[in-house]
């Protein structure tokens, strides 16, 4: 996400949270959310600022986004989006770029994102927690229309494990970012593995932890307050940057 926020940051200085440990799955069947074939499964959503039709399609065993459209041409934002909603899991896929790049972002760094929890209108951008995809920083944590935590080194506001806990998302917000540790992008394909446990998730780029998403929450409007997002649809990314995505799976976590 690049559109401009200000964001208000609650440090708290004295409060920790250890890593949790997410348990097991290998005895677990995985779920091809991505059959390799068809969309089967996903519906498309889009922003209404370009053409709108097309801009992912299942070939070769991946989902490529904006297949067909002609470089430096103004194309819609979109994106596909789960049908079901999934809780506790391990979500796994890889990505990597194309060539082609498109107007508004024709002059950006290639841009794209996964969000877990999505709930709400199908707009662009629905509320969800997503996983940054983008070069030079995949794995940054983005807040939409939510709030989370994460633990952060006191003086870059990068994610440290050992970190303070700061806690981003307000109602006035529509988004929010804390930075990744580090950088793990590589050239070619990349893997991001989500693994999710009701309201926390972390985050990994090619096998490195870089991420962590801590209490996250919606605001509920009968309630008049924020309670835990525990579950949501999963959405992947057209940001104006010719993509792939490919061996997208989910593997439910073990019952404790």
């Amino acid at each position: 996400m690049k559109t401009k926020v200000i964001v208000a940051i609650l440090l708290s200085a004295a409060f920790s949270v250890k890593s949790q440990t997410l348990p097991p799955s290998s005895k677990v069947p995985i779920v091809h959310l991505f059959n390799g074939k068809d969309l089967n499964g996903w519906y498309q959503v889009y922003d209404g600022n370009g053409p709108e039709k097309n801009l992912f399609k299942a070939e070769n065993g991946m989902i490529h986004v904006y297949p067909a459209q002609a470089e430096n041409s103004t194309q819609s934002f979109g994106a596909i989006i789960t049908e079901t909603e999934y809780e506790n899991y391990t979500l796994s896929l890889e990505y990597k770029w194309g060539e082609k790049k498109f107007k508004p972002r024709e002059n950006s760094v290639r841009d794209a994102g996964v969000l877990i929890h999505v709930f709400g209108e199908d707009v662009i951008w629905p509320a969800g927690i997503e996983c940054q995809i983008q070069e030079g920083d995949t794995g940054d944590l983005w807040i939409v229309k939510s709030r989370a935590s994460t633990k952060v080194h006191p003086m870059n506001r990068n994610f440290d494990e050992d970190g303070l806990v700061s806690t981003l998302g307000s109602r006035e917000q529509l988004y929010s970012r804390f930075p990744r540790s580090y950088y793990w992008e590589k050239p070619g394909w990349n893997k991001v593995v989500l693994e999710v446990k009701g309201d926390f998730a972390r985050f990994y780029v090619n096998d490195k932890l870089v991420n962590e998403a801590i209490n996250m929450k919606k605001w509920d409007e009968t309630q008049k307050k924020w309670i835990p997002l525990v579950k949501g649809k999963i959405l992947l990314q057209a940001e104006g940057s010719e993509v792939f995505y490919r061996n997208v799976t989910l593997q439910p976590l073990v019952k404790e």
